[in-house]
């Protein structure tokens, strides 16, 4: 989701409700991060020269979501969790294929209920402590207790048994039953020092911005809101080392400042996501290389279905359907982009056009109102400031006051749109970003992130005691451990139909989204489909 969903394309995640006060704590995490209580270092590319210097990118989504390799869905750190630590096995960031990290080699067969894992030998983490089966453990069994709530749960608990130690160098993860989908997810159990992690307190501070991982990168510092700094890890031993000596990565989340810090003659970055579609002339004239990347990048509205009239389905309906997506494709995303015909954006392997597809339809819309007796409807939308959201809103605004529904656009930080929905206060409609490609490919565990019995988002939209909510979840579960490759994949298109006519969750546009670089700086970049950027195999020129 924001930044899953949240800064979102992949929404700027919020933590649960009990973590919503750590969020904003301005104390110093740790002494490893004091200078965070000293202010933040300077913004600029200061340091070295030459191959030496300091890499400097700029994120276009907040830096201070949670940086909990288990609960976070936050674009910039999630982006830089992938830099800092590491999975028994890591995914490659455009392919998504699998390759071994902290593990030395991939499962032999995918189908198996046992899978067996050697650590890499002589693998360290940042405080020079060796990584082990015990941290390994430590993780997965977070992951998996029933009493703690983590993002990652929804990606581990449906297949996965249990995690034993073998001996010191080797694990066992046990299946409940065959799941090749899950060797993929397993770079989404970002392996944590049990040293560290397991002390009062630490998970908080982890949320806060304490990063210690096995990675190439370790963190320096980290100032909410200004920039997050990085520097190559001398003793990391694996299988995508540093290339850069130095990285500073610039939270920037309006999109003028932010393209004026990659442009110009006064650029002070080499890098940097989220581009303004308006803007893509202007840096390719520039000499910079603009690239973007289709995914399940996407415009939601989420609706409150405990404030009426927003239980009624045909209201949801016609609110869908009176939206002029074409325009808004045309207007606010530059062509860059497509009217959702699924949940699934065209280009996911499990695709299928839904049965319910909402074309513009202005006079449907109305009908479906007055058959839901609805008269006078008056909504304020409360939305998230990602730059192309607020583009894209006006469309909204429009199509809405054209069939007799007066709106009112609030936008706010991403951050603070979450805070009220951890906090369970009432509003009407919802609309931000979203991109579960951050998390992998797999339709299954796309789903799973937006619907589920205890899915935090089905709690944002109070909908998972309908009884159609409750069908859908049995047909989610039956699909997870359906063993027929080409069943699963049917059973996943006939529950997205129910998905597309429910719309309580459900995207409007999918988008592309633009990196840019300088291409006399830098080499081996790729434009990812999801927020942020991976600088694993990345060089100077």
């Amino acid at each position: 989701m924001r930044d899953v969903t949240d800064d979102v394309p992949a929404l700027h995640r919020r933590s649960f409700l009990k973590y919503t006060g750590a969020l904003g704590a301005s104390a110093a995490v740790t002494a490893s991060l004091s200078a965070c209580s000293s202010g933040p270092e300077s913004t600029n590319d200061t340091g070295g020269s030459g191959k030496n210097r300091t890499l400097t990118a700029v994120i276009g989504y907040g830096n201070d979501g949670s940086w909990d390799p288990t609960q976070t869905a936050s674009a910039f750190c999630m982006a830089a969790n992938n830099h800092i630590y590491e999975g028994l096995l890591d995914t490659d960031p455009i392919s998504r294929e699998p390759y071994a990290a902290l593990a030395t080699q991939v499962p032999g067969d995918p189908n198996s209920t046992s899978w067996k894992f050697t650590l890499r030998a002589g693998a360290t983490f940042h405080d020079g402590k060796p990584v082990t089966a015990d941290d390994v453990v430590f993780v997965f069994d977070r992951i998996l207790d029933p009493k703690t709530q983590t993002l990652a749960k929804g990606f581990f608990a449906s297949w996965l048994k249990e995690v034993r130690k073998i001996d010191a160098q080797n694990v066992e993860l046990v299946l409940k039953f065959p799941f090749p989908e899950g060797v993929s997810r397993l770079t989404l159990a970002k392996i944590m020092p049990k040293h560290v992690f397991s002390q009062p307190g630490a998970f908080d501070d982890a949320i806060r911005g304490k990063a210690i991982g096995s990675g190439p990168y370790r963190q320096t510092a980290h100032h909410p809101k200004s920039n997050t700094t990085f520097e190559a890890y001398a003793d990391y031993n694996g299988p995508r080392k540093a290339t850069f000596q130095k990285m500073n990565w610039l939270t920037i989340v309006d999109a003028a400042p932010r393209v004026a810090r990659i442009s110009g003659a006064s650029a002070g970055a080499q890098i940097a996501d989220n581009i303004p579609y308006a803007n893509i002339g202007q840096l390719k004239s520039g000499g910079l290389r603009v690239a973007g990347g289709a995914g399940m990048n996407n415009l939601f509205l989420m609706f409150n279905t405990k404030h009426k009239p927003f239980d009624d389905v045909r209201v949801r309906q016609a609110l869908h359907y009176a939206i002029d997506t074409e325009k808004m494709v045309e207007v606010a995303l530059k062509g860059h982009g497509k009217p959702s015909s699924s949940f699934l954006n065209e280009g996911n392997p499990s695709y299928r056009r839904a049965k319910t597809v909402y074309d513009y339809d202005p006079d449907k819309a109305k009908a479906l109102l007055k058959q839901a007796g609805v008269r006078g409807l008056k909504i304020d939308i409360l939305a998230v400031n990602v730059s192309w959201i607020v583009d894209c809103l006006p469309t909204i605004k429009a199509s809405w006051d054209a069939i007799g529904v007066k709106t009112t656009l609030n936008p706010q930080e991403t951050t603070a749109v979450f805070t009220k929905m951890d906090q369970k206060q009432d509003y009407q409609v919802v609309a931000a970003a979203s991109n579960p490609n951050q998390f992998g490919l797999d339709a299954d565990l796309i789903m799973h992130y937006n619907y589920g019995p205890t899915n935090l988002w089905m709690g944002y939209t109070r909908w998972a005691d309908n009884a159609v909510a409750k069908k859908l979840f049995k047909d989610m579960d039956a699909a997870t451990r359906e063993p027929d490759a080409d069943r699963k994949k049917t059973m996943i298109q006939d529950y997205i139909d129910v998905v597309a006519e429910q719309a309580v969750l459900y995207p409007v546009v999918h988008n592309e989204l633009m990196t840019a670089w300088d291409p006399n700086e830098l080499a081996g970049i790729r434009a990812q489909p999801y927020p942020g950027i991976n600088l694993l195999q990345a060089k100077w020129v």
